[in-house]
């Protein structure tokens, strides 16, 4: 019974490190894939998209809503249409974030680029082996988010140096803590999926959270430390 019992938490361990390969698997493809369409972007008509007022708010609404359509919707679709909706978002996004190649230097933005993937790398393992239940913190961490989107959309009307700044060192803040909390909930939906036909599409689920949390990380570090041309 004890060796039977050892097996099937071996078994349950090598699943559970499956699903976080898989999920950060899509995670860094779907990352790729935005670089890409960055540098493309920029050498081709794409880049009329992302700096005519028009098609970037276009292209916003687009991105929300491939977000909330995948958040909400991405446990009820076959893995495959999982999976390029999230492909697609990241060529969308790719479009949009090719604006900061115009606005920083590139030894800035890789510079930024390394630093994030430092600080990302050290949150993702810590909530990935963490024995701490993080979804009290999570919830803190996205009552803080919402914190940022009011005052953000406040400071585009007030344009105040000291808010942008205050906004910056919040969302960098928060957006480590999601980066754990994120990382554990892989954890708590592979639990709950294992087993069943939509397992696979944990990985998505996971995936397009990190990406999130890794984007928005970069972003507020660059506003920090980047260097404007």
């Amino acid at each position: 019974m004890e060796y039977y019992q050892q097996e099937q938490a071996l078994e349950a361990k090598r699943s559970l490190t499956a699903q976080f390969v898989r999920a950060y698997g899509w995670m860094f493809l779907g990352l790729l894939v935005t670089g890409i369409t960055s540098i493309v972007t920029l050498e081709t008509p794409l880049l009329y998209l992302a700096t005519s007022r028009y098609s970037l708010f276009a292209l916003l609404l687009v991105e929300i809503g491939v977000v909330w359509f995948l958040s909400s919707r991405v446990m009820k679709m076959s893995y495959g249409a999982a999976a390029a909706a999230f492909i697609f978002y990241s060529v969308i996004n790719g479009i949009t974030l090719s604006l900061i190649f115009l606005v920083y230097t590139l030894s800035s933005i890789a510079f930024v680029f390394f630093i994030t993937a430092a600080f990302f790398g050290f949150m993702s393992v810590y909530g990935a082996v963490t024995k701490q239940d993080l979804t009290s913190m999570g919830s803190l961490f996205l009552m803080g988010l919402v914190g940022i989107l009011i005052a953000s959309i406040a400071n585009w009307f007030l344009q105040s140096s000291t808010l942008y700044w205050i906004i910056s060192f919040v969302g960098v803040a928060v957006f480590l803590g999601l980066t754990a909390y994120d990382s554990q909930k892989i954890k708590h939906y592979h639990a709950a999926y294992a087993g069943t036909a939509r397992e696979s599409n944990v990985a998505i689920m996971g995936a397009l959270t990190l990406y999130l949390d890794f984007v928005n990380l970069f972003l507020y570090i660059l506003r920090i430390l980047g260097k404007k041309k």
